[in-house]
């Protein structure tokens, strides 16, 4: 298997996996994966996983190569279109080399494979990948990840969500790179934080990663909300983030890793979706829960349906997540605390 990036691809990844386990338990499996990824993912049993440092650049392809050299495999799954990821696929040696059908096969990818899961249009990401499931004989009809999760990382999440307590987890930001107009503003944030203790009697739990645009807003939530929320932005190892998203009520996250994390922790996710649709990259249990202002926004930037432009589509303007309401958020968020719902993933 080869998937390397990014996290929220790599959960969409792990039922491939269990699939493949459950239909073939003899057969050895080794998964290429990113170094960040591995950390969530690196110590299900019966896998051997070999990280790759995608940062580390021609020598990160060197160690791949010595690291697999004398080994054939019968089947080498190439689940990324990336060119990065189609040069890694170089260092493995393997009889059938299962690539994406020709419209998802981005970057030349149809040049290092010899077959091709089948072509079906506008499928979610993850059912996308399941397609290698399928295309190995294997039941996909219910998807299960089973994440392990340390005792460490479990106890410190029972510290701060005691069962006795209803938490809401709130990831506020998706990553860093240019143009990706993916975060709501952090008042508005701060006004869901209030309605959730007010109206629900939630506590509200920030999390995130170590970079300052993440310090920054898990800043200006504490700072603005009546009801002060924990802040461990940038306190978390990725077990002990999973471990918080699992006991969680609810989750709230534009789309992000940490949306895809909670969806296969079991916990319903209400996504924030305007740049992007969520059919296609929303938490894969959770997309009736998620604010979906992508058709409009679509249909403002372009004067196209969704149905009329390319599947994937991104909204580029900066202010597009503007569309999405306090009471569009709070609307979702009491739906689903009257529903009592848990994700089939649980």
């Amino acid at each position: 298997m080869l998937r390397l990036s990014a996290l929220g691809d790599v959960c969409h990844t792990v039922p491939v996996l269990r699939a493949l386990q459950a239909r073939w338990p003899e057969t050895d499996i080794t998964w290429i994966i990113g170094r960040t990824e591995a950390a969530l993912v690196g110590d299900i049993e019966g896998v051997e996983f070999i990280s790759f440092d995608k940062s580390a650049g021609l020598a990160g392809w060197r160690q791949l190569r010595r690291q697999l050299s004398g080994r054939r495999f019968d089947v080498l799954l190439h689940m990324q279109v990336a060119l990065r990821a189609s040069l890694a696929a170089t260092a493995i040696a393997a009889d059938r080399r299962i690539g994406f059908d020709r419209e998802r096969a981005r970057d030349f990818q149809w040049l290092f494979t010899n077959e091709r899961i089948d072509n079906r249009p506008r499928q979610h990401v993850m059912e996308g990948l399941l397609e290698f499931a399928r295309l190995m004989d294997a039941d996909v009809s219910r998807p299960r990840w089973d994440i392990p999760v340390p005792a460490e990382a479990a106890a410190k999440a029972a510290e701060c969500i005691p069962p006795e307590r209803p938490s809401l987890v709130l990831s506020p930001c998706s990553s860093e790179r240019a143009r990706n107009f993916r975060n709501w503003r952090p008042e508005r944030y701060a006004a869901v934080v209030d309605h959730a203790a007010e109206h629900h009697g939630m506590h509200t739990i920030l999390t995130g990663g170590p970079t300052q645009l993440e310090a920054e807003y898990g800043q200006a939530i504490v700072e603005q909300a009546r009801h002060r929320p924990d802040n461990l932005v940038g306190q978390t190892s990725i077990k002990e983030l999973f471990a918080l998203l699992g006991r969680a009520r609810a989750v709230l996250c534009p789309d992000s890793g940490p949306a895809h994390m909670a969806n296969a922790a079991g916990t319903p996710v209400i996504g924030l979706y305007a740049s992007s649709n969520p059919e296609r990259t929303g938490p894969y249990f959770s997309r009736h829960w998620t604010v979906n202002r992508y058709p409009e926004a679509l249909e403002a930037e372009t004067g196209k349906g969704v149905d009329e432009v390319r599947w994937g589509r991104r909204v580029r303007d900066p202010k597009v997540m503007d569309r999405i309401t306090v009471a569009d958020v709070t609307e979702r968020l009491d739906a689903l605390m009257a529903s009592h719902a848990k994700t089939p993933s649980a």
